[in-house]
């Protein structure tokens, strides 16, 4: 059995998986539910399903398309009879900056407004709802959301639709293995978004730093303890973010370890995962992975680091760049020692990995310090709203390095799991040293130039030097 005939067993009636389609469309354009809802998951997974399935294409658009414009008029009756009430409701009063940006955007662009943000994330739930308060005709909006709507659901539903259509040629995936597949890809998905949502509430302001300092105030030792911790903090800021980080990444990390050396092997989840990623013997995968292999290597993260590392010095930001400097050179001691410790084989030696061993994964270790603190640097100079897609970034840059090395063979599923909570705590720690001292800003910096002159080394190294 194939992973698309297992994920066939598991699909509801196509009466069902509409209405799932409708109600995904619905929340997503619902006030206050579409802004923490990760519709674009969740209608990708459910259109796959309906392409697969082969359900008609007019019934899946057109229910996307209700979905949405009930979300839309349900928002608008909202923001209509609840006008003075809205801004108390959670979480507009404690973000009453939603609704002031939902505003100016409504102001801006009127009635194509409700158009336009349709395809704008942050304001899709908002706008209807602010077309309400403002009361905007009925009429006028009945048309608008109906317009937006007819684009939307094709542009929303339609590349899942293709997805589930096309995957079973793509793929041809032993049995056994599909649930790992399914697995891995969830497991990527929940972590990434819980730790968006925990970077965000631990940062000042945040739900759990605030919870953190009201536990505080309830003894006068844990009142001296923050007030301490805080005081050695610019601007008192408190670092509880990379405080958890630490915590977690090395609690998780020496547990791991433990199960990876008790192994004395490759584990269960190896071998089938293994089994899996060989089936994906297509020449674009093999070169993309060789090419990512060569870009993680010392010399790709030399091409990419090297120019930033100069701006450092020239900028005289002297601690960032020596922080920078010892996470990578703290990541590359720390893999050898624990490559030495664990002493696992890898499932296959290419010749420049001649005598080399396999936990943790060097690759993902170091991408995840390099991409992980680049983001942490880069997002400390940004605005808070815009800090999260500093971090997706780097998730969706580290994310496909560590998966290469399992394409080209030469690791285990579980090396990639303990150099990413390797690579977490090197870059925990830097953070937590570096929130130490005050700092001035590393804005105004020439990003365009220095990322275009790190793409540029790197196309160099990928050229002409060989891989190490």
């Amino acid at each position: 059995m194939n992973i698309a005939d297992w994920l066939y067993q598991l699909t509801p009636s196509p009466a069902l998986l509409l209405l799932i389609i409708a109600i995904i469309a619905l929340l997503e354009c619902l006030a206050v539910v579409g802004l923490i809802m990760p519709g674009v998951v969740l209608m990708t997974a459910a259109a796959s399903l309906a392409g697969h399935q082969d359900l008609a294409v007019p019934l899946v658009l057109l229910a996307a398309f209700l979905g949405a414009l009930i979300g839309d008029g349900l928002s608008f009756v909202l923001g209509y009879t609840q006008r003075e009430r809205v801004p108390r409701l959670w979480p507009f009063h404690r973000h009453p900056e939603w609704l002031a940006r939902g505003a100016r955007f409504f102001q801006r662009y009127g009635t194509l407004s409700v158009i336009f943000a349709r395809f704008v994330g942050p304001v899709r739930p908002v706008i209807p709802m602010i077309a309400g308060m403002l009361h905007m005709s009925p009429f006028a909006f009945l048309w608008a959301s109906l317009l937006s709507a007819l684009l939307w659901a094709p542009a929303y539903v339609l590349p899942g639709y293709l997805l589930g259509r096309t995957w079973q040629q793509l793929l041809d995936i032993p049995p056994g293995t599909q649930q790992w597949l399914l697995a891995l890809a969830a497991v990527i998905v929940v972590l990434a978004l819980c730790f968006s949502w925990l970077r965000h509430h631990l940062a000042r302001g945040g739900r759990v730093y605030f919870a953190m300092a009201r536990l505080a105030r309830g003894a006068a030792w844990r009142r001296r303890l923050w007030t301490r911790l805080r005081a050695r903090r610019p601007r008192g800021e408190f670092p509880l973010g990379s405080l958890c980080l630490l915590v977690f990444s090395l609690t998780a990390l020496c547990i791991w370890t433990l199960i990876v050396l008790d192994h004395q092997g490759p584990m269960l989840m190896d071998l089938q995962i293994q089994g899996m990623a060989g089936a994906l013997d297509m020449p674009w995968v093999a070169t993309a992975s060789e090419l990512m292999a060569r870009a993680g290597d010392t010399y790709g993260v030399i091409a990419l680091f090297l120019p930033w590392a100069l701006w450092l010095l020239w900028a005289q930001h002297v601690s960032a760049f020596l922080h920078l400097s010892a996470g990578l050179g703290g990541i590359a001691v720390a893999n050898t020692l624990f490559k030495q410790l664990a002493g696992r084989e890898r499932p296959d030696f290419p010749d420049y990995l001649s005598g080399s061993l396999a936990y943790p994964s060097a690759h993902a270790s170091t991408a995840v310090v390099l991409y992980g603190l680049a983001a942490a640097f880069i997002a400390q100079e940004l605005a808070p709203r815009y800090r999260v897609w500093a971090y997706w970034v780097a998730i969706l840059l580290a994310v496909p390095m560590a998966l290469s090395r399992l394409t080209l063979g030469v690791h285990w599923a579980s090396d990639l799991i303990g150099g990413a909570l390797l690579g977490l705590v090197v870059c925990a720690l830097v953070r937590i040293s570096y929130h130490r001292f005050a700092h001035r800003p590393l804005a105004p910096a020439p990003w365009a130039l220095l990322g275009s002159a790190s793409l540029i080394l790197l196309a160099m190294r990928l050229a002409w030097l060989p891989a190490v």
